[in-house]
């Protein structure tokens, strides 16, 4: 660093201000009034005063150190040419222990210490040091290992000291070296391009003297490559035609190769003649015409290049070889054309049907492919299958899945690297997406195309079955990817569908119920299910519509699958009503010809089972979709009866309607009974059994709980129609052996029909007994042969049957034939002075007998 040291006038020479450019060096001037400092400068002589600091003349407090600061100059200024001013700084006992210099360099001040300041702290530093060691008399044994140690620690620092200028040193004679030789380098160079000016000078003159030559040249060139093409030129046609022979063979790259030589001849010529004359248009044009079929040909190239790149995901399969040929071909044309831009900017000359630009080409033609390849996949519309959309986005993930699995295991190594063939292509169908989904949601579409729009969007689309593929990544990212539709248009889509599912539940309700209905008169018996129950397809179509809409719903939002659920639920309850009216019909246009339909009893079976099948199925979508209880909304049931209730009174009609087919059967044995014939030993009872028998080996294959129904129903049914003909008086016992004759009879039937009941009942733990034991209770009151004692028979019927009426007991003393007009007046008395309450479990039986005659109160009056 350069600095001037200030000095006071009269005590250093021009000499020292000089060497003290070099290196700064102490000075210990007194700091008193009147002491004069010259600027090195530009030797202006500075007065110090006492005044403060900054202030004009003055005197200098005593014990200040004074700074001289002059602006920077490149050359060494004149007196009065720089601006310096004098400040003070303290210092001891009057001495100047710093002088401030500005530097000619870098601006910056450096300070330089006051050697004899230095000296006397260091002095006193070591005092407090020795005077720390020797605090205690014993220490003054160890002075001379102080002395020694302290004499290694300078020994170590000068030698550190030493190192650290040697090595500056070194840096410095290094430095010094490298500038010498650069300076002898830079006079070299300077003398070289002295010397090629020189020649320059002299070589003007020479190159106008060579326009001759350079004309020559020019001419030369031309002819060499008309030379160079002569072969080409006179053979233009023969090589254009056996180029298209190799491209009908396929072998593009050979016919590439000819193509290319064509090219480059001509645009050679053509080259060669601009060089000659830029602006001779007529010899251009001739020879452009001259190769006019070389054009053709390289049109006739690239159709055969952009089919085979339509057609890229067949053709990397059965032929890779020719893909490959195709890009080495457009990157051929790359390069050429890339040449030939080059070659433009430095001579403005671009030869005709430049730049063919294939690559862009190439790109341009699978994005056109990839639309023609996602718009060819609706092969139907709406007025040609129903499940036109659903069809067309399972062939859009069909068709794009399979694509990018031939695109990443096979196409990508057609391509050159930097083609990035696979991330464009993949970003080529994705935005082809984007835009076929756009165009299907601004359709008016129904409410399961809009659902099945938005699950193959926000599902389908990202699921393993499409970009999530596992083999597609990690090059396929679907977290990444733009979505394929707006949150706004979802919103409005699914409005939508929430407006139109309702009215579609109830025609597909009501489509699912004709269909069954025309399964009912099918000249063949109903499926049975695995367990061999029958049944029809109902339930499975119903509930089937029923699970898609609800999955689809649930994977779209929690709010909208219970909605729809709600939904679902409140038109099962009201096809249920419409479901209930049509079984009727269908038995009252059986009863009309019970011909007709051949298999009533079977579809009835399975209609009773339909019921157990439509309640295990909403029970499970409800435990499946909700939290059964808690989220079904109870509002939307309270003025409707449940699913269940009208399941189970749909059911109970069946098997009322099945039992009331086995009842037309038995009708004319029932008129048999408690007649003369029947007495004499009819065979009614033994009739009626076995028919009953034989209908309920149909009856077998419903389901539970309505095959315990049934049979006890038909129990009931059996038991009441017994004793309802032994309350129409068909005879009238004559004599006591008659009347022993029949009761036993009557027990016996009644046995007759414990006996069937028990075995049909077998695994349903029902009680037969009470039900079978009326009709011997009825026989023990014909049996009895004290008339005395029909009183006390008939009170224990009565306690036993609290619904066994007046008319009953008219009806069975008219059947006995021996009762007095007292007894009758006392068995009414009995009756009304001990009126029997039923029990909680009392299943009444006479109470659906009816006996048209009078009461028996009537008669006794």
């Amino acid at each position: 660093m350069l600095g001037y040291v200030v000095s006071p006038v009269g005590q250093a020479d021009y000499s020292t201000r000089r060497a003290a450019r070099i290196l700064a060096w102490p000075v210990g001037v007194s700091c008193r009034r009147g002491t004069r400092f010259e600027c090195p400068l530009c030797s202006i002589s500075l007065l110090s005063s006492r005044r403060p600091s900054g202030a004009a003349r003055g005197r200098c407090p005593p014990g200040r150190v004074r700074r001289i600061q002059s602006s920077e100059g490149g050359a060494r200024p004149g007196p009065g040419a720089c601006s310096c001013r004098l400040e003070c700084r303290e210092a001891s006992k009057g001495w100047i222990s710093a002088i401030r210099f500005h530097s000619l360099v870098n601006r910056k001040w450096i300070n330089i210490l006051n050697m004899e300041e230095t000296d006397r702290e260091a002095v006193w530093t070591a005092a407090q040091r020795v005077a720390g060691m020797l605090q205690r008399p014993d220490q003054l044994d160890k002075v001379e290992q102080y002395r020694r140690r302290e004499a290694r620690k300078k020994a170590s620092v000068e030698a550190r000291l030493k190192a650290a200028i040697q090595s500056q040193l070194d840096g410095v004679r290094t430095g010094l070296s490298q500038l010498h030789n650069a300076l002898n380098d830079v006079k070299d160079i300077q003398h070289s391009l002295a010397d090629v000016s020189k020649d320059w000078r002299q070589s003007i003159n020479t190159i106008e003297n060579l326009k001759d030559v350079k004309d020559a040249v020019v001419q030369h060139s031309q002819l060499a490559a008309a030379v160079e093409n002569l072969k080409n030129i006179f053979s233009v046609p023969e090589i254009v035609q056996e180029a298209c022979e190799l491209i009908e063979r396929g072998e593009l790259l050979a016919a590439h190769r000819k193509l290319m030589d064509l090219e480059c001849s001509r645009d050679d010529l053509m080259y060669e003649q601009y060089r000659m004359d830029s602006k001779n248009t007529h010899d251009m044009k001739l020879i452009q015409a001259y190769f006019t079929e070389v054009q053709n040909l390289s049109e006739q190239m690239g159709k055969q290049i952009w089919m085979l790149v339509q057609r890229a995901s067949v053709t990397v399969r059965s032929d890779p070889a020719q893909l490959v040929s195709v890009i080495r071909i457009i990157e051929r044309e790359e390069k050429i054309d890339k040449r030939m831009l080059d070659r433009q900017k430095q001579t403005g000359f671009i030869p005709p049907g430049r730049p063919k630009r294939w690559k862009d080409k190439l790109f341009a033609v699978l994005e056109q492919t990839v639309a023609n390849r996602i718009e060819a996949s609706q092969s139907d519309t709406r007025e040609q299958d129903k499940m036109w959309l659903v069809r067309h986005l399972e062939l859009l993930r069909k068709y794009v899945l399979e694509d990018l699995l031939v695109m990443k295991s096979l196409m990508v190594q057609c391509f050159p690297p930097h083609y990035n063939i696979f991330k464009k292509l993949q970003n080529l169908y994705h935005q082809g997406l984007i835009a076929r989904v756009e165009e299907l949601a601004s359709e008016d579409l129904e409410a399961n195309e809009i659902v099945s729009l938005l699950t193959w969007v926000l599902n389908t689309y990202h699921s393993v079955d499409m970009m999530g593929h596992p083999d597609l990544a990690p090059e396929v990212d679907v977290k990444s990817l733009e979505p394929l539709l707006s949150n706004d248009v979802a919103d409005v889509l699914l409005s939508r569908y929430m407006t139109t599912l309702k009215s579609n539940i109830i025609g597909w309700l009501r489509k699912a119920l004709e269909t069954d209905k025309k399964d009912w008169k099918k000249e063949q018996e109903p499926e049975a299910d695995q367990d061999g129950y029958y049944q029809t397809t109902l339930p499975a179509i119903v509930f089937q519509m029923f699970e898609q809409n609800l999955q689809v719903a649930a994977q779209i939002s929690n709010d909208l699958k219970l909605k729809v659920l709600t939904l679902c639920l409140q038109q099962m309850n009201s096809f249920l009503s419409r479901y209930k009216e049509e079984v009727t019909l269908y038995k009252d246009d059986h009863l009309k010809d019970r011909q007709n339909p051949q298999f009533y009893i079977q579809y009835m079976i399975a209609v009773v089972n339909n019921c157990q099948t439509f309640k295990e199925s909403v029970n499970s979508l409800k435990r499946k979709y909700t939290n059964y209880e808690l989220e079904m909304e109870e509002e939307h049931y309270a003025n409707q009866p449940t699913i269940e209730v009208t399941l189970d009174t749909v059911a109970k009609d069946g098997c009322t309607y099945l039992l009331d087919e086995v009842f037309l059967d038995l009708e004319s044995h029932l008129q048999e009974l408690m007649t003369r014939k029947w007495l004499a030993g009819s065979k009614a009872v033994d009739i009626i059994c076995v028919t009953i028998e034989d209908y309920f080996n149909d009856f077998a294959k419903i389901k539970k709980p309505y095959n315990k129904e049934i049979t006890i129903e038909a129990h009931r049914r059996v038991v009441v129609e017994y004793i309802r003909t032994m309350m129409q008086r068909r005879i009238t016992f004559r004599n006591l052996e008659e009347r022993r004759e029949g009761a036993e009879r009557v027990i016996r039937d009644a046995e007759q029909f414990r006996f069937l009941f028990t075995k049909l009942s077998v695994g349903f733990g029902e009680d037969t007994d009470l039900l079978c034991d009326a009709i011997p209770a009825l026989a023990e009151v014909l049996k009895l042969t004290d008339p005395s004692l029909l009183c006390l028979e008939v009170s224990t019927l009565v306690n036993k049957f609290p619904d066994f009426r007046e008319e009953h007991i008219t009806a069975l003393m008219s059947m006995r034939g021996d009762a007095s007009r007292e007894m009758k007046q006392t068995v009414v008395e009995i009756l009304w002075q001990n009126p029997t309450q039923p029990g909680p479990n009392f299943k009444p039986i006479f109470k659906d007998i009816s006996v048209q005659n009078l009461s028996l109160s009537k008669l006794v009056k």
